[in-house]
């Protein structure tokens, strides 16, 4: 595999990747034309506002045919996620450089094998595609979100309100349990890095961390579509650059994916820690559907989520799963990796 590294630190990045690296101008970036065997980077440390805008605009054009990676130093890119959206295979930050020195063979092979993975569908996705028919409306089951005005806030609901929430399963799943292979307090650290992971996201459509049993987690969401929105886009994001979240921010070098499934119904509120046992059958359905039913690599969906929950923008992505426990059941097609990331 052949790299290329457009820089102007050469000094500082050349004990991090191989020798057989190859250091080039940044400049020289608009006209790169490798073979198909390799890997290129662009160092962005260093980029003005206006510049780094600019040269991720030229890149995101190119990227199409060339694996691109970028390399920042001083965390510059706020949203790294929004990179594979975009078409780029790879992501050094800040907090790679605070635990590697040096990148390996592995690591490069992993980012070249996964740069299709937010364009391309699994051939098994294809074939679950091709059996939603038109007779198979999407979430035409009837059911409205209340007026805006019936949620305010978290602090104003009284404990014992019956309300209307949508309500989000998430756990972690390797190809092997995760307690078993890690041991019990390494993986109680996981969970507690996923946890706050989660938390940061979701906070932008006011997810609240309701049930953690330690082994997954229950969310509660507005009876609100921005919120809702909001955290569908986030569950995707996560799901297509699972390999970074997993690297990065759980600090694990093994494969593992994200378990998540929504559904909607009402509930007798009580706040986090004080839930007790909690009697409610769109409890119980939810943690049955993101337990028994839900696959890693996709958000599994209820049929009894309000219309136009789903973005009009995101409803190609969700396919029929059939039924479960009496409900209509879909999930989001599955990103392959070139080589099997769970």
């Amino acid at each position: 595999m052949n790299i290329y590294i457009f820089t102007k630190k050469e000094k500082t990045l050349k004990n991090v990747f191989p020798k057989n690296t190859q250091f080039l101008a940044p400049a020289q970036a608009a006209k790169h034309s490798p073979n198909d065997d390799s890997l290129s980077y662009i160092d962005i440390t260093d980029l003005t506002s206006a510049d780094l805008k600019k040269t991720l605009t030229q890149l995101k054009k190119s990227s199409k045919d060339i694996p691109w990676g970028i390399i920042d130093l001083k965390g510059a890119v706020n949203d790294p996620a929004v990179l594979f959206f975009d078409g780029f295979c790879d992501y050094i930050g800040p907090q790679f450089f605070k635990k590697s020195k040096s990148i390996d063979s592995k690591r490069l092979k992993e980012a070249l094998l996964w740069r299709n993975a937010a364009s391309a569908a699994s051939p098994a996705s294809a074939k679950e595609n091709s059996k939603t028919t038109k007779s198979a409306k999407f979430l035409a089951n009837g059911i409205k979100l209340p007026p805006a005005n019936s949620f305010s806030s978290w602090k104003s609901i009284n404990s014992g309100k019956t309300l209307p929430f949508y309500l989000l399963y998430c756990s972690l799943q390797g190809k092997t349990a995760l307690d078993s292979r890690l041991g019990e307090k390494a993986f109680a650290q996981i969970h507690k890095r996923f946890g706050a992971h989660l938390n940061e996201n979701f906070d932008e459509a006011d997810g609240l961390l309701w049930m953690d049993s330690g082994k997954d987690c229950l969310f509660l969401l507005p009876p609100k579509q921005k919120s809702v929105e909001s955290v569908i886009e986030s569950c995707l994001r996560m799901i297509i650059s699972a390999p970074l979240v997993t690297l990065e921010t759980l600090g694990l070098s093994i494969p593992i994916n994200f378990v998540l499934a929504l559904h909607y119904g009402t509930l007798n509120y009580k706040p986090p820690g004080k839930t007790g046992t909690v009697v409610s059958d769109a409890v119980n359905f939810i943690f049955h559907l993101g337990a028994k039913k839900a696959e890693p690599g996709r958000i599994t969906i209820s049929g009894e989520i309000p219309e136009g929950s789903i973005p009009k923008s995101l409803e190609d992505i969700f396919v029929t799963a059939g039924e479960y426990e009496g409900r209509k059941i879909w999930h989001s097609k599955k990103f392959s990796y070139n080589k099997p990331w769970v």
